[in-house]
Order: structure tokens, then C-alpha cells, then sequence
């Protein structure tokens, strides 16, 4: 059978197929489940075999990770039996990626209108000419039924160039507040602090969701907005928009951030040291390519990239 590389979110698959199935004690419908998957593409046979061939070589590398997975399967098998079949492999693949560092992938995630997977990008044109690009692992609702447009950002991060073909307002809206164009190009990333709003160019108006005040950022600031106000205004990141080009521009930033960024477009873990994670780094990166943006920091840093399977990777020193 052909070695010709699978995609990602189909290898994803067939690692969760391969986590259900071990042992042979899958249920009779996960493995007609299971049937019904293998023989849909051509794509799904490949990532199976080339599954096989993997485990045969790297054999048991994985340990303790791998097992505790394993032994977690009942659990995942009772959430999957309340959602019914439909959901199964969602639930499947949900678990494996948070086992293997992934986001966490809620089912409003699942539930969105948009949403891009591991490592992927998407842009889209809307029906009033506005410009939406989503990022990795990003989860957007787009609502232009009502008397205003809106876009609710449940996850991820989005770029926004904003169309004027409709008379309605046009707002973006996540659990910490909601955000109005105002002729606008800017970005909006959901974080764990907050919702990080960039004005690339024009004005927004931010709104937190816990008060009634409206703040206007002009072009070239950003502020991290959160349910209960607004933090600093600051400054544009230097090459903010780049991953809307398939790159990542860093100036002066820590190894270990640069490392976290890279890791959300690409499946399985990839850390960093302590012994290096406060290097400095400035650069351009490919998103699409994270293996050769990795390999790229090997010439100008003292660090080896250290890799036990395909997804577990480390910096390290060297």
C-alpha cells in the first residue's frame, strides 16, 4: 500500500480507531463502526496500514502515557454510548487529542458553523463582502439572519476585514464581551486570560459583557479584554497577522512561547526544556511546515530537537 503521506485529521482518526479497537474487545458496534470508516476512502486504508507499520517500529515508546489512555477507554466508551453513534468518533477523536496536548475541544466546538482543525487555516467571504480567516483549532457561529450581523468566537483566533455591503452593525462576539467594527481590519484570539483584541487598521469599539462601557481602540493597539473591563493598551505584536499568510513573525520572544505557538498547528506534544526555554528568538516561521520551522532553530540556538515519536517532540539543549 502507498506510504503517500495522510492528512492529519485522518492519521488523528485512525489513531483513535486503532486506541478503541486494541485487544479486541471493542463493542460489536464500535467495530462496525470502525468497518464502515476504514472502507469510506481510500485515505482512511492508507492512515490504517501506515498506522500498523508505525506501531511496529516504534513499539511500546509511548509507556505510561499510552496505557493510561488504554485504561481509560471505558470511560470514554459510556460518554460515547449516551450520544449515540453519530458522535462517537467525535468523542473519540476529543479524547485522544486531549491526551495528546491538543486543545481542548468543547462541543461548542464541534457544534460551530466554522470550524479548522489541527494545523489548518480557512478564509472565507462572507455574504456582505467581510474577509474571515480562521485559524488553527478555531470555532466561529456566523448569524446574519437578525437585524445585525454577528460573529461569536468560541475558540481559536480569527482576522477580521470587515465588508460594507449591509447597513447593519456588525459585532464579534465572545464570553468576555463583545467587540464593533468600526471600518475596520483586526484580529480577535480567544486565551485563557481573556479575549485579545489587535486594531490593524481603523477603530473597534470593545464592550466587556459584566459592564455598559464602550472603549475605542485606534490602529495599531491591542488590549486583552476580559467579562469584567479592559487591561493595558498597548502596542500591535510585531507580524500579528502573518498566520493568516500560512507564518510565524516573533521578535525578540522566549523559546518556550515560540514553541507553545508552533504547537497549536501541529497534533501530539511539543515542549521545551527548562534549560532552554528563555532563549531569545526573531524570526519567520512556516505554519504549514512546523517539522522545517523546528529544524530551522537547530543552526541558530544551542538546542537538538529531540523526538520519541512523531507526536512527542522536545527542544532540548544540545
Amino acid at each position: 500500500m502507498s506510504n503517500t503521506p495522510v492528512s492529519a485529521k485522518v492519521l488523528e482518526a485512525a489513531i483513535a480507531w486503532k486506541l478503541c479497537l486494541e485487544g479486541g474487545d471493542g463493542t460489536a458496534d464500535e467495530r462496525n463502526e470502525f468497518t464502515r470508516w476504514h472502507a469510506a476512502s481510500e485515505e482512511h486504508a492508507r492512515a490504517w496500514f501506515q498506522l500498523g507499520m508505525l506501531d511496529q517500529r516504534v513499539g511500546a515508546a509511548a509507556g505510561p502515557a499510552r496505557h493510561a489512555l488504554l485504561q481509560s477507554r471505558a470511560g470514554l466508551r459510556q460518554r460515547v454510548g449516551k450520544l449515540g453513534g453519530g458522535l462517537a468518533g467525535m468523542l473519540l477523536l476529543g479524547g485522544l487529542l486531549a491526551w495528546i496536548g491538543a486543545p481542548s475541544l468543547a462541543p461548542s466546538y464541534w457544534l460551530a458553523d466554522q470550524r479548522t482543525g489541527t494545523g489548518e487555516l480557512r478564509t472565507l467571504r462572507l455574504e456582505d463582502g467581510t474577509l474571515l480567516s480562521l485559524a488553527t483549532h478555531t470555532a466561529v457561529d456566523i448569524d446574519y439572519e437578525g437585524e445585525q450581523r454577528v460573529i461569536v468566537l468560541h475558540q481559536g483566533e480569527i482576522s477580521i476585514e470587515t465588508g460594507h455591503d449591509d447597513p447593519r452593525p456588525l459585532w464579534v462576539r465572545t464570553d468576555d464581551g463583545r467587540l464593533r467594527p468600526l471600518g475596520t481590519r483586526f484580529l480577535v484570539k480567544r486565551e485563557t486570560a481573556g479575549t485579545r483584541l489587535e486594531v490593524l487598521q481603523a477603530q473597534v469599539a470593545a464592550q466587556p459583557s459584566n459592564t455598559g462601557n464602550e472603549e475605542v481602540l485606534n490602529e495599531g493597539q491591542q488590549v486583552l479584554m476580559h467579562s469584567n473591563g479592559l487591561g493595558l493598551v498597548g502596542p500591535v505584536s510585531a507580524g500579528a497577522d502573518a498566520w493568516t499568510r500560512g507564518m510565524l513573525v516573533v521578535d525578540n520572544v522566549r523559546l518556550a512561547d515560540l514553541v507553545a505557538e508552533l504547537g497549536r498547528y501541529r497534533s501530539g506534544h511539543l515542549g521545551v526544556s527548562d534549560e532552554v526555554a528563555n532563549l531569545r528568538v526573531t524570526g519567520s516561521f512556516p505554519l504549514t511546515d512546523t517539522d522545517l520551522a523546528l529544524a530551522s532553530l537547530v543552526p541558530a540556538l544551542p538546542v537538538k530537537i529531540e523526538r520519541r515519536t512523531p507526536w512527542w517532540v522536545t527542544v532540548g539543549p544540545r
